[in-house]
């Protein structure tokens, strides 16, 4: 079986390279599929993961979360069932083997429609939370729609819109009934604790810049302050204020980046009150000072 992965993997990767100039991230027709390239290890750098199956073709990549760390490769996959912070770095990579991978986001409605035609027996029902990443191994099953749905690439723009919600359908159908079933089962079903702090995760992302309440997001959730403050700390690795603050700091970033505008103003518009405060949480999480990391961001992009 390994031999038919890896025929799979190959076919793709040169499927890939006659099709993309391999480097950074390129949005594919696809609407939910994306991918990545580098020739280059990097150092850690801050992200947020969407709903998403996310697979490495070629390299690996080391993923932090919370205060653990997880190493994988080819032979893995990634699911991340919410919007996840967390801390990545590609550690394999070079000019005669990039690193190529490629990411399919989903929302939990998506997966809710598919656990709906889904034997109950197959799934564990249980309450408790747990870390909302999930790994395993890439098998046959899997990688076969995978396949057809990259292929479709090269097919005409009526087949792509008609075909692809199909087979990521499809895609979702072999998760669920896999051992990430139990996994996304928890997180898409009306009533299990890890779906309530979805449902929180949202209403914060949302709405990152108003003022949060944690007793009105609790009761919005009918759950308890102390319930949701411990539950959302499982899923996400942190409380809902440093979630936040990470939601503020990252849009922060990008308007740096991509607007001509003052820090004091970019503080007011993602929620700070004090733009002295917006530049030290600024400055701790990103080891330098909003001006100093917009001049940064803007040496790498010319690269």
């Amino acid at each position: 079986m390994n031999t038919n992965l890896d025929e799979y993997r190959f076919d793709l990767i040169n499927f890939l390279k006659d099709k993309y100039d391999l480097s950074g991230a390129i949005q594919s027709k696809i609407p939910c599929l994306d991918f990545y390239f580098s020739n280059i290890q990097s150092e850690f750098n801050s992200i947020m993961y969407e709903p998403s199956l996310c697979i490495i073709l070629q390299g690996s990549k080391a993923v932090g979360f919370g205060n653990k760390m997880y190493a994988y490769n080819n032979k893995e996959y990634l699911l991340s069932s919410t919007h996840l912070p967390a801390n990545v770095k590609i550690t394999q990579a070079s000019q005669n083997e990039p690193y190529m991978s490629f990411r399919i986001r989903f929302n939990i409605e998506d997966i809710y429609q598919v656990l709906k035609n889904t034997n109950p027996d197959k799934l564990l029902f249980q309450k408790k939370s747990e870390k909302g990443l999930f790994f395993d191994d890439l098998n046959l099953r899997l990688y076969e729609p995978i396949s057809r749905l990259i292929k479709l690439l090269d097919k005409p723009d009526e087949d792509i819109n008609y075909l692809s919600p199909f087979i990521i359908k499809e895609i979702l159908y072999v998760l669920v009934n896999d051992k990430s079933g139990f996994f996304l089962n928890k997180f898409a079903m009306e009533g299990t604790t890890s779906n309530k702090i979805v449902k929180a995760i949202s209403e914060i992302k949302n709405n990152f810049s108003e003022k949060l309440n944690i007793k009105e997001l609790a009761d919005s959730i009918e759950m308890s302050e102390s319930s949701l403050y411990q539950n959302f700390k499982t899923i996400t690795s942190m409380s809902p204020i440093q979630f936040q603050k990470k939601l503020r700091l990252d849009e922060a970033k990008q308007l740096l980046l991509v607007r001509n505008i003052e820090v004091s103003q970019v503080a007011f518009m993602v929620g700070y009150e004090s733009p002295s405060q917006f530049s030290r949480e600024f400055s701790r999480m990103f080891g330098m000072s909003p001006k100093a990391h917009t001049e940064s961001l803007k040496i790498q992009t010319n690269i």
